[in-house]
């Protein structure tokens, strides 16, 4: 059953400042209170055992309905305001009737790219926390900003573990690079508010950060920006190393409660692309084919509907992601199973070929994926977004050549403003390919 996650916090620090909008601050007895008013409010409507699903925002309002599902018993089911009414619809129908004893639902494509819901204990967050505080020295005095909706895993991770560890956890809504950029130079915060000490963002969210600031590097008090959600590309950790930004990188997923594996700011600077080692708990092993697997104490409790352990009879979830631990025990991960293309009978991985094309300096995002081919069975696709203004072509294609092999060049181009992106900010590969292939339909092609 659903716990009240401020608990252990408030009693240790009732005069602790807890949450942080823009206007205003409010200390762990002041939040219990607004919290216990809104679960209040929530018992008429909400049973114990069920679920409470609303549109959450990375916002005060998110955080406070969230910590209200566990004072009323109840699962907290935040979705992505972004979802269409079919998608919220769905969501809602798969849980209609369903008794369960989630702290938390979220929403992934997880490994098949049909989404379902997860399923996450207390026990998970606890779990997910302790861990993750011990491999990055977090504690009560921290200050994190929040970047990341509680319909992702890495926003409730920000939430909960903030409450459990009594940290300051500063709440603006959507991400604002301009606002967030201020906040962390101590601006635009109320009186009173210590500075700001951590961060979480998905790679994106860095690299609009890098852009608006430049050179500029963050205060002395800044510790620490934990980045995940999605492939960090090797040019943009070593911009922001080199603007004198802390980070650490992380891997995890949604079923294992966020992280799995997470490299302090010591560790990326001693050798960056790695993720670093397991956190504490936490089993990762690499098997046939190079899938990682993994286990503890942070995999979720279930998908909903589902009867199945997640990760079978000897608990390793098989994770679609493609990896290697070297002899130091860190992890490296190089890509997902889905993410691989076969043309001509070779074996290309995306993320090799979209490092490869972001090396060159007009380069500013890429995706590649796999589209269809009667001669090739797959080609190799590019997504280009451009620095600035048009893009030569036979330059970007002349570089390929001198890296990549015959088989692993783009032999598609597509130039546009942006990549498309899911509610985590990964990208849309399934939505590019559909594009890209309905394009050479259009052309009357298929090479």
């Amino acid at each position: 059953m659903a716990q009240d996650v401020l608990s252990t916090a408030l009693a240790a620090s009732p005069d602790r400042i807890a949450l942080v909008s823009p206007d205003r601050a409010w200390t762990y007895a002041e939040l219990a209170t607004e919290v216990s008013e809104r679960a209040d409010a929530l018992r008429s409507a909400v049973r114990s055992g069920g679920a409470h699903f609303f549109a959450a925002g990375a916002d005060a309002a998110g955080v406070v309905e969230l910590l209200a599902c566990g004072q009323i018993g109840a699962a907290a089911a935040p979705l992505d305001p972004r979802m269409t009414d079919v998608e919220r619809s769905a969501a809602e129908s798969s849980l209609r009737g369903v008794e369960t004893d989630a702290q938390v639902i979220l929403w992934t494509s997880g490994t098949t790219g049909r989404p379902r819901g997860v399923a996450l204990s207390y026990e998970n967050l606890r779990a997910s926390c302790n861990a993750a505080a011990e491999r990055l020295e977090l504690g009560p005095t921290d200050v994190w900003l929040a970047s990341l909706s509680p319909a992702h895993v890495g926003g409730v991770a920000l939430i909960t573990r903030s409450m459990f560890l009594g940290c300051t956890l500063v709440a603006s809504g959507p991400f604002d690079v301009e606002l967030f950029s201020e906040q962390i130079d101590g601006r635009r915060l109320p009186a009173g508010v210590p500075p700001i000490s951590h961060m979480s963002l998905v790679p994106t969210q860095l690299l609009r950060l890098l852009e608006l600031r430049g050179d500029a590097r963050p205060p002395l008090t800044f510790r620490c920006a934990l980045i995940g959600g999605a492939h960090a590309p090797p040019d943009l950790v070593a911009r922001a190393l080199g603007a004198g930004w802390p980070l650490a990188l992380t891997y995890g997923m949604t079923e294992m409660t966020s992280q799995v594996a997470t490299a302090t700011p010591a560790e990326v600077i001693a050798e960056p692309g790695s993720v670093g080692r397991p956190l504490g708990g936490v089993e990762v092993r690499v098997a046939g084919e190079g899938e990682i697997e993994v286990r503890g104490p942070t995999l979720a409790t279930g998908y909903v509907g589902s009867s199945e352990p997640l990760g079978g009879e000897d608990g390793w979830l098989r994770t679609g992601d493609l990896g290697h631990l070297d002899g130091a025990g860190a992890l490296w991960v190089t890509g997902r199973r889905a993410d691989r293309i076969v043309s001509g009978g070779v074996t290309v991985d995306a993320t090799h070929v979209e490092n490869v094309l972001r090396e060159h300096p007009a380069v500013y995002d890429v995706c590649v994926v796999g589209v269809r081919s009667d001669e090739w069975g797959e080609s190799v696709a590019a997504w280009v977004v451009p620095v600035e203004g048009e893009l030569d072509l036979d330059e970007l294609d002349e570089h390929a050549r001198g890296r990549l092999s015959e088989a692993r060049r783009p032999r598609i181009w597509h130039i546009h403003t942006s990549v498309p992106r899911n509610p985590m900010g990964k990208p849309d590969r399934r939505r590019i390919r559909a594009e890209l292939e309905r394009g050479r339909a259009s052309a009357g092609g298929a090479g």
